[in-house]
């Protein structure tokens, strides 16, 4: 699963991985990002846009915003009726610089091997509540089976796009089950190129969110608080 996250890459360093037309006009740094925070991601309509979206998908039927889903297995995406839909027509991609697992009550920071920010395929939904504004915009990042040395960690872990599947994966044109799994198979980044490593249990607390979320135990504990 993926149920915690980092994006501290400046938003000049996003637009020289990722293509897209317009962007929200600055971002913070985020070491310990969690569900149900605002999260950058990609959306496509009639533009490419970096936006912000709510982490935990509501489905647009729930009668409430409770019902919060911040993952989703590839496996079912277009079976699970909270994701069908989306599946076809609202996928986004959510740029991180590297993500959370805990083995054992120890967490483990993984990132990709070349130190530059990815892209988790995800997919969005808007909920309203009946007679109320604004709209609630949310998402959910997709995830499958680890692989690798990452299995000894988890046994699930994010859906990690290439940069040059992205496009393919936005493309709302393409709404074919078929054509969509291949896309997140030939265009999934394996467990080779993500590196890991322990870090402090500082990090388990979401009220914790400094670089020293991902300091490696090696360079020195943190009293976790």
């Amino acid at each position: 699963m993926c149920g915690r996250f980092t994006l501290y890459s400046s938003l000049g360093d996003l637009k020289k991985v990722f293509a897209f037309d317009a962007a929200i006009d600055k971002m913070s740094p985020s070491y310990n990002i969690a569900p149900g925070d605002e999260i950058a991601a990609i959306i496509r309509q009639k533009d490419t846009r970096l936006g912000k979206l709510h982490w935990g998908l509501v489905p647009p039927w729930a009668k409430t915003r409770t019902s919060r889903l911040i993952n989703a297995r590839v496996e079912t995406l277009e079976k699970r009726p909270s994701f069908k839909r989306a599946f076809q027509k609202k996928r986004c991609v959510i740029p991180a610089d590297g993500f959370y697992e805990w083995k054992e009550g120890q967490p483990w920071y993984c990132l990709p091997a070349d130190g530059k920010p990815f892209a988790f395929a995800g997919l969005w939904e808007t909920w309203k509540e009946e007679g109320h504004a604004p709209a609630y915009h949310s998402c959910t990042i997709i995830t499958a089976e680890s692989e690798g040395a990452l299995r000894e960690i988890h046994d699930r872990m994010p859906l990690i796009l290439h940069a040059e599947a992205i496009g393919e994966w936005l493309n709302q044109a393409i709404d074919e089950h078929a054509k969509l799994h291949r896309i997140l198979k030939d265009g999934r980044v394996g467990a080779a190129g993500i590196k890991s490593y322990p870090v402090s249990r500082f990090v388990d607390s979401p009220k914790n969110n400094d670089p020293r979320c991902i300091r490696p135990l090696s360079e020195g504990s943190v009293t976790p608080r």
